[in-house]
């Protein structure tokens, strides 16, 4: 069964691609979502063959996840592969230049069933495909728009940003005071 999603974004396709490259800000976002994530490779430098094991609940039972880079290509694409006892997982995400300032990410989930009662599964999924795919769109803009966050240029100066907020004091001249 194969989701794709393509997301449009204002930053540079550069900056997307680190990123999406930067394992360790993802290993934390999804310990935020409830998944307990292991590496298994525990390199300080990202590229193929780092892996990780994950834990995450779903439908009320604990589920086991092992995914590894399969390809990093710089700047443009990163593929996950992995699976668990009954699926095969494979994630491509390549990222496009769309002008300097603009960029594209095109995400494509292909999930494989190993047993007899994982084809089941697949096979009842497709009759609900319209709401799987709504789902993978959401969660992959959702995860874009995280990383968009994380690209926001600071204001060097934060209390000029936040006039009236509590890390700006207004000077107080003896006018003022009466």
């Amino acid at each position: 069964m194969k989701f794709f999603t393509r997301v449009d974004t204002d930053l540079p396709a550069g900056s997307l691609f680190d990123l999406l490259a930067n394992f360790s800000r993802s290993e934390r976002a999804l310990a935020a979502c409830g998944a307990m994530l292991r590496r298994i490779d525990p390199a300080a430098e990202p590229g193929t063959g780092a892996g990780w094991t994950v834990t995450f609940t779903w439908r009320g039972r604990p589920r086991f996840l092992r995914l590894r880079v399969a390809r990093l290509v710089r700047p443009s694409q990163l593929v996950l592969a992995g699976g668990s006892d009954q699926f095969d997982l494979r994630v491509a995400m390549t990222v496009m230049a769309l002008g300097r300032e603009r960029s594209r990410l095109l995400c494509e989930t292909v999930v494989c069933p190993l047993t007899m009662r994982a084809r089941l599964l697949v096979q009842m999924a497709r009759l609900a495909r319209a709401d799987l795919d709504r789902g993978h769109d959401r969660r992959i803009a959702d995860y874009v728009a995280h990383l968009r966050a994380a690209y926001a240029p600071r204001s060097p100066c934060r209390c000029a940003s936040r006039r009236g907020s509590a890390g700006y004091t207004p000077s107080i001249s003896s006018d003022d005071v009466k």
